[in-house]
């Protein structure tokens, strides 16, 4: 189906191409294979992974069609789909069926024995906003909205690969501040419908940043080829703040506050997946990096679905958070290619970005108040080491903790949360930390129905300040001793990655620095250390 000229700048805007040619196979192995985000290994004995029941969800301008529903589909039958629906209704025969959105659904749900998705027995829920003539954040947020609250309110993670430019942003002088009505609409319904919105990150001058503004979703950049493994943040990536000729869009086309923008990279470049008539194309941009982060989203849920099921020790409910998902698919990011004593943490490439330097090189890295590089967030989804750092399971503060695990808790401004290492950190070997907590935003609910509507608002209660810290086993109180710390002001995230100084005991503080809502506040965690053996 051929789109109109508006929704396709739209999605152009993104870097997608679609190109009618023959692919080899291998394109789609180095995707999800071990040169990419090695999610392929799940799927085998052991673990067995591969989304079943779990509900993830995707709002576009189009959606993908729907064998039985839709005549583009009638001889393809690689992708089911749970439910599709046009803004908050039901989708109509034959309309708004695009074959980037059945794109983007393949990487997540593709059943076809040659091109799988991520996550092939999830159940994908999407909704196309429709046409953008008439339509514009309103319908987005209603679209985000009726897709969060399907399989009975239980969806753990929204598809976003399209987004607004902010020449059709109605607020006046419109910037990246965090206050467009579907940036705030996705921070709200983050925290009241517990998902975790995958956004495609920004890209080309003049793209579609929002709702890239956003504080409580994961953004998600591009990679690209060397050697045959994703390692390389792709050029076309619009996500340096100050880099020569893009610092005259900085407030067009980046957070005005230089808050981080990227939080992850997946791949992007070159992807092959099936069309709507069953041929293949190569299709390149953030559109098909997103997807990769919410079928890992499915895989992962399944893993927690099945803890809680079998009653394990070290799991509860609070593996469905979507805090403890960032927190877990942000810490397991490769950065730097372990060499082979584990004292990398095993990682299995270094990414680099547009300028070829790695994650050592970078601001993030050397300064305490940076927790995101501006270009690689924290690194590149790797499915197979989430589900390594998922795995090891919850973790209270009132025990000593293992050296790889996460938590889900709330704390006040009174007293720090601490997580002492049970076992000596080796010296000269890495450690990474991960804490992640919501802006507050409420809904303005005129007619007290507990949805959005059209005509309402939301209100923003702001950013509490969280830091993050690893001090000495035996430091009391005085964070002047730290080893390493993230103490960024104005993002919702802090990151850790750091060398041990010394072999010996450790810990993890997590300190309310600054109220500026609520006097509590909950937060997701994860951590990934090297103990002495």
């Amino acid at each position: 189906m051929i789109m109109n000229k508006k929704l396709t700048w739209i999605i152009l805007g993104l870097g997608a191409s679609c190109l009618s040619a023959p692919v080899l196979a291998s394109a789609l192995q180095t995707s999800f294979g071990t040169n990419g985000i090695n999610a392929l290994k799940l799927r085998q004995p052991p673990y067995n992974l591969s989304g079943r029941k779990i509900a993830i969800g995707q709002v576009e301008i189009g959606r993908p069609g729907m064998f039985g529903l839709d005549k583009a589909v009638s001889k393809n039958l690689a992708i089911s789909l749970a439910g599709v629906f046009l803004r908050n209704g039901p989708a109509k025969s034959n309309s708004s069926v695009d074959p980037h959105a059945y794109n983007v659904a393949g990487v997540m749900v593709s059943k076809d024995k040659a091109w799988p998705g991520v996550a092939p027995e999830a159940r994908l829920y999407s909704s196309a906003v429709g046409s953008t003539k008439n339509m514009g954040q309103p319908e987005e947020c209603l679209s985000a909205q009726h897709v969060a609250l399907q399989n009975g309110g239980d969806v753990r993670a929204i598809n976003f690969s399209f987004g607004e430019p902010l020449n059709r942003d109605p607020r006046p002088d419109a910037i990246l501040d965090g206050n467009a009505l579907l940036t705030l609409c996705l921070d709200w319904s983050s925290r009241v419908h517990n998902v975790l919105y995958a956004i495609a990150g920004n890209q080309g001058k003049g793209g579609i940043p929002i709702p890239t503004d956003n504080f409580n979703g994961v953004n998600v950049a591009f990679s690209s080829r060397r050697g045959g493994i994703f390692n390389k943040v792709d050029v076309s990536n619009l996500v340096g703040a100050n880099q020569g000729a893009t610092r005259r869009l900085v407030g067009k086309e980046f957070n005005i506050d230089g808050r981080g923008t990227i939080s992850l990279v997946a791949p992007g470049n070159n992807i092959a997946l099936l069309n709507p008539d069953g041929k293949l194309n190569k299709v390149t941009g953030t559109s098909f990096a997103a997807p990769h982060v919410t079928g890992t989203v499915a895989l992962l849920q399944e893993f927690a679905d099945r803890q809680l099921r079998t009653k394990q020790l070290n799991w509860s409910i609070d593996s469905r958070h979507h805090q403890v998902m960032k927190a877990v698919l942000l810490n397991s990011a490769d950065k730097i290619q372990d060499s082979g004593n584990g004292l990398r943490l095993a990682m299995t490439r270094t990414l680099i970005d547009k300028q070829n330097q790695d994650w050592l090189a970078s601001n993030a890295y050397k300064d305490p108040k940076i927790p995101l590089d501006s270009q690689m967030g924290t690194g590149h989804l790797n499915a197979f080491r989430a589900y390594q750092q998922f795995s090891a399971g919850q973790w209270q503060p009132s025990v000593a903790v293992p050296a790889i695990g996460w938590d889900y808790r709330t704390l006040d401004t009174i007293t720090p949360v601490e997580y002492v290492i049970a076992k000596p950190l080796k010296q000269g070997s890495f450690v990474a930390i991960t804490l992640n907590w919501d802006r507050l935003v409420n809904l303005n609910d005129k007619n007290r129905n507990e949805l959005y509507d059209v005509g309402e608002s939301f209100s923003d209660r702001g950013l509490n300040n969280l830091d993050l810290y690893l001090v000495k086993a035996d430091e009391q109180n005085s964070n002047t001793g730290s080893v390493c710390s993230s103490i960024s002001q104005i993002d919702s995230v802090e990151h850790i990655f750091c060398p041990i100084p010394a072999t010996g005991y450790y810990k993890i503080r997590v300190q309310f620095r600054q109220q500026i809502n609520e006097p509590t506040q909950d937060y997701g965690l994860a951590w990934w250390t090297v103990p002495v053996n």
